[in-house]
């Protein structure tokens, strides 16, 4: 390995083409067959590629793809007899004699064992609901019983770059806010308070004081430490790398080495499997670089002349009875450079401080991207439908989305982040359990928040609800 890693090194030192003279199948495994069931076989060196100048989408972008639907095997490591599915290093409990067992995992050989619907990266059927723990010690359950784990249904991955991107932004400018008020506090003397908004979304106020001091009892939809976490139907994981580092773990028992190699353990086999180093910081980055770039979901194109009309007056009904003010039809994007790692990773992920150079993903580069509007400031204009904003949509007259028992990370159980409506026509069923089959049924589930908007919804002539139903059904991922 140390040998084809020099010569890509060497490669690079000269001005060589990175993608001729170093192919990620220059980093593969000489010694095995080309049989073996080993999937992890090529790895890339990010420190080099990031390095060279050279653009890392073509390099990363074939082994991320493999990588997300390969399936996992035990020559990779996958499995975790000794180790939990918990998003830090826990030891079980009590080991358990099945290798799958679908409950705290593994649960899935591959990515697209679950992401698979209707194109890999997508959603997926109930039959591949998972079953998530609040993510910390109670990680380790065998049963179904809801004081242990939460059912969730797959949510989509298409667009995500984008979406990482849009919450790197908008956590930027909300800090920047906060150091503002900061400021305004010392100089004065006296308390100073912010209404905290970015991209048009409010998050609430902040109340700063002389002696440094924050009250953060006015925060609306986001942590106390202003970061947007837009992934996981919580909205409790800040990046693609972080969601894939827990996900490699929790899933297929695949733990990479940025989490739990011997500097955070202890040892380079904390899973006790007898595979140490399972899934290298490159290996992680690929799958990033892949679903980074994973095109947005679009409209429907060529509709039947009866249904354009309907989703047209559908998409007018959507606005004016209020579910446009948390699925937001889009929001401003300013840069389009995905960094990997990116500006909040913490511990247990990669960081940028642990690298010479982060990767530079140019999502400008890609044809999808190139054809999404922009507004008059030369802007993207990401057609998401959201707000990365976490709203509570249950109370006591209509409960359907508040059947949860446990918290995750610490967000109330009746609390969710803001689903992104693009691509909805393509990911049936619906709601967090995907228990729900019709979108009218998804609709007249909110409650909270969104409760106005149900009754709003409900109170429409049958043809007008129809109209919304045509709308939605329009936003696609495309095949």
């Amino acid at each position: 390995m140390k040998q084809h890693l020099g010569r890509a090194v060497l490669a690079l030192t000269l001005g060589l083409p990175l993608v001729a003279q170093f192919p990620i199948s220059a980093l593969a495994d000489p010694d095995l067959p080309p049989w073996s069931e080993k999937a992890l076989q090529q790895d890339v060196d990010i420190e080099a590629l990031a390095a060279s100048g050279q653009d890392p989408i073509p390099v990363l972008q074939p082994l991320g793809e493999h990588l997300f639907s390969a399936k996992f095997t035990s020559l990779d490591g996958a499995g975790r007899p000794d180790a939990t599915g918990a998003i830090v290093p826990t030891k079980v409990r009590r080991k358990s004699h099945l290798t799958f067992q679908r409950l705290a995992g593994l649960d899935a050989n591959a990515c697209a064992s679950c992401h698979n619907e209707p194109v890999a990266g997508g959603a997926g059927s109930f039959t591949a609901n998972v079953f998530v723990s609040e993510g910390f010690e109670s990680a380790d359950f065998d049963t179904i019983d809801p004081q242990f784990s939460n059912e969730r249904n797959t949510n989509a991955i298409q667009g995500a770059g984008l979406i990482e991107l849009l919450a790197r932004e908008m956590t930027s400018d909300l800090r920047k806010q906060r150091k503002e008020v900061l400021a305004e506090a010392r100089k004065s003397g006296q308390p100073a308070k912010a209404q905290l908004e970015t991209k048009g979304v409010s998050f609430g106020s902040l109340t700063a004081y002389p002696d440094g001091t924050l009250d953060v009892s006015g925060l609306d939809g986001i942590d106390d430490d202003l970061t947007l976490r837009p992934f996981s139907q919580k909205g409790v994981f800040s990046s693609l790398r972080q969601f894939t580092v827990n996900a490699m773990n929790a899933h297929h028992g695949i733990q990479a080495s940025e989490r739990f190699d011997s500097k955070w353990t202890g040892t380079d086999d904390f899973d006790a499997d007898g595979y140490s180093a399972e899934m290298t910081p490159g290996q992680i980055s690929a799958l990033v670089a892949w679903q980074a770039t994973l095109p947005a979901p679009t409209r429907k194109q060529d509709l039947p002349e009866v249904w354009q009309q309907a989703a047209d007056e559908g998409e007018r009904r959507f606005a004016e009875i209020g579910c446009a003010s948390c699925h937001v039809p889009a929001l401003p994007l300013d840069s389009l450079v995905f960094h990997d790692p990116g500006p909040f990773d913490t511990a247990g992920t990669l960081r940028q401080s642990e690298m010479d150079t982060p990767l530079a993903l140019d999502l400008a580069t890609l044809d999808w991207v190139k054809a999404l509007p922009r507004d008059d400031q030369g802007r993207v204009l990401v057609p998401l439908f959201g707000d990365l904003k976490r709203h509570k949509i249950a109370d006591a007259a209509n409960d359907t989305f508040g059947n949860e028992l446990l918290a995750q990370r610490f967000v109330a159980r009746d609390v969710f982040i803001t689903a992104e409506l693009w691509g909805i026509g393509s990911t049936a069923p619906y709601g967090h359990r995907g228990d729900l089959t019709t979108l009218n049924e998804v609709i007249l589930a909110h409650g909270g928040a969104a409760g106005e908007s149900r009754k709003a919804y409900d109170a429409l002539s049958e043809k007008d609800r129809q109209s919304v139903i045509a709308f939605l059904r329009s936003l696609e991922i495309a095949q």
